[in-house]
């Protein structure tokens, strides 16, 4: 996996096919277990770093941490940061804010935003399955609320509290959005390229068979290991559309959704904010039709910075 690693530093993304994909990697043995592909993992940034970070614990009883991430220097009183409460991706199985190219795209939205980031260490399936990372993630935001973190503290504007995630980050964002809305912190939900599914396929998955980043098969491989046991595709974790009522959205916050043309999972993330908009009555701005595959803002900077530029101006939007 060396090749991933000097993607995150920088250096030419490698070529993904659906041979050499991660998710292709996970073997799921007879017993339920899994053994995951390795990754290269990265340390929180040294100090001198364009952007700093450190690693704070969330609940040492399951494992579960936040990795700050604070531009340096950071801004001078009294200039505050947005804080951005940021979910991960790897279908709710794989990965961690460790994970080289997630640690480096953290970096770089703490810098392009600019904003203070907190990208959480949840509970993964099928160790633990659904709903156990979505109640991480409203851990986490608890955690935001009540923090005497000094980073917080010092340079995070709480009044600016946004949830955020990418593909499965995507989903958990705005579950957690959903079991939030009564502590009155989020300001809104950045939902990127949600991992969503359903029974009946869509068109955009129909044609995913041999994808580089998120192969038919794979997709189907992290439903079956995330999912409670005897769920289908159409359980509302995966796909609220038709298994959340619309009245259930009331109070959810403003919300951005972000999508690549060329992500099999875009007639799904379409549909998905219309549903929002439509059915549910959220403030929805929806930007999903950007270049790309599915998390290739993880490798290619020009896909990255337009992310970068779709969250400075919804948050700018909210004219605090």
């Amino acid at each position: 996996m060396g090749d991933i690693a000097a993607a995150a530093c920088d250096a030419p993304a490698p070529q993904m096919t659906k041979e050499n994909n991660l998710f292709m990697q996970i073997a799921v043995h007879p017993d339920g277990t899994v053994t995951r592909p390795e990754v290269p993992l990265l340390p929180p940034s040294a100090p001198g770093a364009a952007v700093a970070s450190r690693d704070v614990p969330l609940d040492a009883s399951l494992g579960t941490y936040l990795r700050l991430f604070l531009p340096d220097p950071a801004p001078r009183s009294p200039a505050r940061l947005p804080v951005v409460l940021f979910f991960h991706g790897g279908g709710f199985v794989i990965f961690s804010p460790a994970t080289a190219f997630y640690h480096a795209h953290c970096e770089a939205m703490a810098a392009a935003v600019p904003c203070l980031v907190a990208s959480l260490e949840y509970r993964l399936a099928p160790e633990h399955r659904l709903p156990a990372a979505y109640e991480d993630a409203a851990s986490a935001v608890a955690w935001l609320r009540t923090t005497a973190d000094p980073w917080v503290a010092a340079h995070g504007d709480l009044s600016r509290c946004y949830v955020m995630g990418s593909s499965s980050g995507g989903n958990m964002a705005f579950f957690a959005g959903l079991r939030t809305r009564a502590l009155d912190l989020v300001r809104g939900l950045l939902l990127h390229q949600p991992y969503l599914g359903g029974v009946e396929r869509t068109p955009s998955e129909a044609r995913s068979e041999d994808d580089a980043m998120l192969p038919l098969e794979a997709n189907d491989r992290l439903w079956s290991l995330a999912l409670p046991p005897g769920a289908d595709r159409d359980h509302e974790f995966c796909n609220p559309a038709r298994a959340v009522a619309p009245e259930a959205l009331a109070g959810l916050p403003r919300s951005l959704v972000t999508g690549n043309r060329d992500d099999p999972l875009i007639d799904r993330q379409r549909e998905f904010a219309r549903w929002l908009r439509d059915q549910g009555g959220v403030e929805v701005v929806v930007r999903t039709d950007h270049a790309g595959s599915h998390a290739s803002e993880l490798f290619v900077p020009e896909r990255a910075e337009e992310l970068f530029a779709a969250m400075r101006e919804f948050v700018s939007a909210d004219g605090a």
